[in-house]
């Protein structure tokens, strides 16, 4: 396992010499994005239209924060991660078509994602489950929020993040799923107890 720290925006070949069991630490900027706000970027991108921030080099998370607003600025109470799953039947466009770098959420993502992660230079990170507090505070700042219209949680909200993490590579750029080589490794500790039983 290595420890890694890095700031966007991220290189391609940054992303590829990273491996499945590395810990990540990001700084810099983070875009979080849940069902509906891919939905309208992939209609933006069939358009032709701009999205409202470049995802070229950033990163992707997946969250429906709990934000505060005081006078003019919005700040972060919580911003766990939601199930990434949820997302898989636009990731791969997504990828394709927006370039980030990194995605991050919590439960893994299917094969369509980890081809696109390897054709353009893509991973994936879990962030540990219930611990919303923590991540909300390596939020360093709320730098602007776009589609608002779709409610709180299904808006792009744009942060500046500080030592966010730890984060864990599930799923690196060559092909490799952490998630996968733990549910093969469970299946034959399985089919060795039950040959030990007997069953």
């Amino acid at each position: 396992m290595t420890i890694v720290r890095l700031k966007t925006p991220i290189s391609e070949d940054e992303i590829r010499q990273l491996n499945v069991n590395d810990t990540l630490y990001i700084y810099g900027t983070v875009v979080t994005a849940r069902d509906q706000a891919h939905k309208r970027a992939l209609e933006y991108a069939n358009e032709r239209k701009p999205l409202p921030i470049s995802l070229n080099g950033l990163v992707v998370y997946h969250c429906g924060p709990v934000m505060r607003k005081e006078g003019d600025e919005w700040h972060a109470v919580a911003a766990g991660p939601t199930t990434s799953t949820r997302m898989e039947s636009y990731t791969a466009d997504f990828i394709k078509d927006f370039k980030p770098r990194l995605i991050i959420g919590k439960g893994g993502m299917g094969e369509k994602t980890m081809e696109a992660m390897a054709k353009y230079g893509a991973v994936y990170a879990t962030f540990t489950g219930g611990a919303a507090v923590l991540a909300a505070n390596a939020i360093k700042s709320v730098e602007d929020v776009v589609w608002l219209d779709l409610g709180m949680p299904e808006a792009m909200w744009i942060l500046e993040v500080e030592d966010f993490g730890p984060l864990v590579v599930a799923i690196d750029a060559c092909g490799h799923n952490l998630f996968q080589d733990v549910a093969r490794k469970a299946e034959q500790n399985r089919l060795q107890v039950y040959r030990k039983l007997g069953i």
